[in-house]
């Protein structure tokens, strides 16, 4: 049976988001595993692509998960439409899993509604899944879960879409340059392209496709420097500041349609507006700040005026934390759920259109082979906790697979964190304070 030990040695993290290490989050108890394949992201192929191509795995990683947590019951969080997906996991199955059909809705993949749509169970503000009895893992991480004892975690799957030529998901090297994942898709179709690291709602506006591949990279979408979510991924909290004071009217739309605010949270994004302008103005005094999601529903969707609440909540949030002010004892209303939810989801074709990703092909087939790289860079922290201590030195070889960084010890204990590992067989060209650097073997 696979150990928490094992998983960290193999450097399991989430493959998405933060990168919380997996061996932590399967050292608690729940009565439930919760896989996340809603893949709610516009345009992000790669989870269902795996399920596709490795489903059996997939399966085995989450018996693995319930018997390390203790739990009775697995479920996998699928959009319904994607019924393909369903037919060819619901045989290979085990008992006491099973597949519960999800919403076409933005945010689906938000752990904590996917936690409602899933098991009916709502996590208060600043709790976690636990505290309802809960593990969630995407799909991804599960699939990494169940090849420990074959492999640590050395490829990742990636989704590339948008202005290419061929929209695809490849699996590639931890620590290959991003360019290369563009190169598989066959390169842009418009000249001077920018590109979105991760999704096009939370993902990342990058200059270029230098830097490496990490366990959590998701998809990169390549867009026109004049689309609308490059545009707004470049606003400064300046001119998010100056634009929000002059325009917001209060409507009040960015908090009826937030997810959070639908499950009860005490998080109203039009009072974080309203602070721009009054009562103590630009400080963190909008406590509520504190359990934004950072989905950006509100800003690139629900807010009429185009403006960025999101943008607002994440600036306080930065503050009240740098200022250690935290809301102990938050007023939490469940029952807001059941009342205003059902009517107020957000459907991901309506918002596609309202984002301007309508006119991009949406698929995403895997490539049959991994790509090939020469030289790679692995980055010592890609994960939350502290980053890995190298145990190479310049000059010497590796084998794939080979452990090159350690978790650390502080204060004599072994730091939060996981292990790295050689993506290619090569030799060791460099070592910083933030990455080790392997050039292929001739």
């Amino acid at each position: 049976m696979i150990t928490v030990e094992q998983i960290a040695q193999a450097g399991v993290v989430g493959a998405g988001g933060a990168g919380f290490p997996t061996h932590i989050k399967l050292s608690g108890k729940a009565d439930t595993v919760v896989i996340n394949a809603a893949e709610c992201e516009p345009l992000l192929h790669k989870d269902k692509e795996l399920i596709l191509h490795f489903g059996k795995r997939i399966v085995e990683g989450l018996a693995i998960g319930m018997k390390l947590v203790g739990a009775n019951r697995g479920v996998i969080g699928i959009k319904g439409k994607y019924s393909k997906v369903i037919e060819s996991l619901q045989s290979k199955l085990k008992a006491k899993m099973e597949i519960v059909p999800l919403d076409d809705i933005y945010p689906a993949g938000d752990e904590f509604v996917l936690v409602y749509q899933t098991l009916r169970r709502i996590i208060a503000p600043g709790a976690i899944p636990l505290s309802v009895g809960a593990v969630v893992m995407n799909v991804e991480t599960v699939f990494n879960v169940s090849g420990v004892e074959k492999t640590p975690v050395i490829e990742k799957y990636v989704s590339v879409a948008g202005a290419v030529k061929n929209p695809c998901s490849v699996c590639v090297p931890i620590g290959a340059p991003l360019s290369k994942c563009l190169e598989a898709a066959g390169g842009a179709i418009i000249d001077d392209p920018a590109f979105v690291i991760g999704g096009a709602m939370m993902g990342v506006l990058a200059k270029d496709l230098s830097a490496p591949v990490t366990k959590t990279t998701g998809g990169i979408i390549v867009l026109p420097q004049d689309h609308f979510i490059v545009q707004r991924k470049s606003w400064d909290w300046n001119k998010t500041s100056r634009v929000g004071r002059a325009s917001c009217d209060q409507c009040s739309h960015c908090t009826e349609l937030c997810p959070r605010y639908l499950l009860g949270h005490p998080i109203e994004p039009h009072k974080s507006m309203r602070s721009l302008g009054f009562n103590l103005s630009r400080e963190a005094n909008v406590a509520g700040a504190q359990f934004c999601s950072e989905c950006n529903l509100c800003s690139y969707c629900s807010c009429p005026e185009g403006l960025d609440p999101r943008g607002v909540n994440v600036q306080n949030k930065r503050r009240l934390l740098a200022e250690k002010k935290r809301w102990e004892n938050p007023p939490f209303l469940p029952e807001r759920t059941e009342r205003l939810m059902s009517f107020r989801k957000t459907p991901t074709s309506q918002l596609m259109q309202r984002i301007g990703l309508n006119g991009f092909v949406n698929q995403g087939a895997l490539l049959p082979d991994s790509v090939d790289v020469s030289e790679v860079e692995i980055l010592l922290k890609q994960h939350i906790g502290a980053a890995s201590v190298p145990t190479v030195q310049v000059g010497d070889s590796v084998e794939k697979g080979q452990t090159i960084a350690i978790r650390p010890v502080i204060d004599g204990k072994t730091a939060l964190g996981v292990d790295l590992h050689a993506s290619i067989a090569g030799r060791i060209i460099a070592i910083s304070e933030n990455s080790i650097r392997i050039t292929k073997s001739k």
